[in-house]
């Protein structure tokens, strides 16, 4: 492994927590809380946004509307059913409309704890890259594929890296936590 393909492994583990953190309410609604949501139609789990248009008309509500409005009941019901979500959807047979409840300060540090955890959770793969990095190129040092002076440059810039990797993503989650403790 070089240090462009640990860059892109590394790059990869933080374009996750975005994607994850993107799913964590705030208290101001955002159609993204609504990507982890399957519902059963035809026969098939299909994820919510390939069946239903999800708009957001205030920053208190999300609308969303079937392209098949056979589907409103069922989309609903795994709305409803979603516990992590704590929404309860509305239907006036053509649009779903779902008003986000106001976060209590209790709920807030939850999701701040829950962001807190994810951040851990790239950080240990991002410490995993850089330890098979330095494995890998301990072995081509060992096998005299590379020189000792190659193996130490290897070691200083992964560890330039590293600490890139980490004050990105230490920016995200504290750009983040801002938003969420916010009221």
């Amino acid at each position: 492994m070089d240090i462009d393909q640990a860059k892109t492994k590394m790059g990869s583990a933080v374009e996750h927590l975005q994607e994850e953190i993107k799913k964590m309410r705030t208290g101001r609604a955002q159609a993204s809380i609504l990507d982890a949501v399957e519902v059963e139609v035809y026969g098939a789990m299909t994820p919510l946004k390939h069946i239903a248009n999800i708009h957001v008309p205030d920053a208190q509500t999300l609308q969303v509307q079937p392209f098949d409005p056979n589907n409103l009941d069922a989309i609903s019901t795994a709305i409803r059913e979603d516990s992590s979500l704590g929404l309860s959807p509305a239907d006036d047979g053509k649009v779903i409309r779902l008003p986000m409840p106001p976060m209590t300060t209790e709920r807030r540090q939850d999701v701040v704890k829950q962001l807190h955890a994810e951040a851990e959770k790239t950080q240990v793969a991002v410490r995993n890259v850089r330890h098979d990095f330095l494995n890998d190129s301990k072995k081509r040092k060992n096998n005299g594929d590379i020189s000792e002076e190659e193996h130490v440059h290897n070691d200083k810039d992964m560890q330039k890296l590293l600490e890139e990797v980490k004050a990105d993503i230490v920016k995200i989650v504290k750009a983040k936590e801002e938003e969420i403790l916010t009221v």
